[in-house]
């Protein structure tokens, strides 16, 4: 019923939209410079806040069509390299660079859409061979295609490190640090020749009994039962995805601005104001963040609801008894793996010290091999985007990974 009332709703909303957006193009074409009544200024302003405050539904491109490798600029094509009903593995190729260090980057299945770690991927993208997990919208998926939890997504892992091939490396940002720990964890039991020379777990929760967040103890607070009552929907019939139970993005996006709610509203004054008095460069600037942030997709109930109850929860890959396809997983296996845990100091989703316990897990890997990175004055995007990633986060990065390559 959730997911039928946020239809009606937005379907309500439409024609407003729509209407302002008309009447945005109008007021502008009266614009007269300083001649321009504040009065028409206000409207316009207004109009655009409407406009751009809709929430859409299909992952955004990349938007990244070249980067500089040393003194020359490259063209990068997205290059799908394999492909399920649930995710793709895209590939940043670069044509005519050197062989580089193949990296998998593990995007978060939270409601964003892969895009989100843009950043990284651009940043990443001059002295590696970068992949990124591209995660699909749950109500675009057929229900034809089955369930996907927490276990599937640890296959796609390994699926796709296997795809990448030996001697690759696996950046996890956020979420998905548990399955890529485990994924890990299940190759070096196997001896898979595809487990990865090193692997990065950026303000990943491996163990949020440590230091609880507000998200944490909102995850705790309840029974399972209350969140498939409360938060679990049914896709409509207009979508491919017809019938599909899951957790709407809109509902983590709410869950999200709640949490942070008057950062938000400062944020929208800011863009009114800037609306009015014709600051094009702020004004583009808060399009470019919140085009973004209102992309918003939906993640099956799932493993929505196995995350939270067996990383959240109960603590399963901590206390020994996450279980992978019916057999233990046992982050002690790991032992041709490098591993490098980093937390941001102001993280208030992932607190410090849930990321770091994974190095506690890791005893089979030396601890020469085993790194921690706590980045002072950032919060939890500052992690893997924004100049603290860029200058003192990313050097780390690329130096474990030269080292292991």
């Amino acid at each position: 019923m959730i997911y039928q009332l946020y239809q009606a709703q937005a379907d309500a909303l439409a024609p407003l939209r729509a209407l302002a957006q008309t009447g945005s193009e109008i007021l502008r074409q009266l614009d007269f410079g300083a001649w321009t009544p504040p009065v028409l200024r206000h409207a316009a302003a207004f109009c655009d806040m409407i406009t751009d405050g809709r929430l859409t539904h299909h992952r955004p491109p990349f938007g990244i069509d070249t980067v500089r490798v040393g003194n020359k600029e490259m063209a990068v094509v997205e290059e799908v390299m394999d492909d399920t009903p649930f995710g793709s593995l895209l590939h940043f190729r670069k044509d005519g660079a050197a062989i580089q260090p193949r990296v998998l980057l593990v995007a978060p299945l939270s409601g964003h859409f892969p895009t989100l770690l843009r950043a990284t991927v651009r940043t990443m993208l001059p002295e590696h061979d970068v992949y990124i997990t591209d995660w699909k919208n749950a109500r675009d998926i057929p229900v034809t295609e089955g369930c996907f939890g927490v276990e599937a997504f640890v296959d796609h892992v390994i699926r796709f490190l296997e795809a990448i091939g030996p001697g690759g490396h696996v950046v996890a940002v956020c979420q998905p640090a548990v399955a890529v720990l485990a994924a890990v964890a299940v190759m070096a039991v196997a001896r898979n020749k595809a487990q990865p020379r090193s692997m990065t777990l950026m303000a990943g929760p491996i163990d949020t009994r440590i230091n609880p967040t507000q998200v944490n103890r909102m995850a705790k607070g309840r029974p399972i039962g209350w969140f498939e009552r409360n938060v679990i929907g049914t896709v409509p019939g207009r979508y491919p995805g017809a019938g599909r139970r899951v957790y709407p993005g809109f509902v983590q996006l709410t869950a999200f601005v709640s949490m942070n709610l008057d950062r938000h509203i400062g944020a929208h004054l800011g863009q009114f104001r800037a609306l009015v008095s014709g600051d094009d460069v702020a004004a583009t600037a808060h399009r470019r963040f919140y085009s973004e942030y209102l992309a918003v997709m939906d993640l099956p109930a799932a493993f929505y609801l196995e995350t939270v109850q067996r990383v959240f929860q109960d603590h399963d890959l901590p206390l020994g008894r996450f279980r992978y396809r019916g057999e233990p997983v046992r982050p002690a296996a790991i032992r041709r793996t490098a591993i490098l845990t980093v937390e941001g100091e102001r993280d208030d989703i992932c607190a410090n010290g849930q990321t770091l316990a994974a190095l506690e897990l890791c005893t089979g890997v030396p601890i020469s091999f085993r790194q921690h990175h706590l980045q002072t004055g950032v919060g939890h995007y500052g992690v893997f985007a924004g100049k603290r990633w860029q200058n003192e986060i990313y050097p780390l990065v690329r130096q474990m990974i030269q080292a292991t390559s």
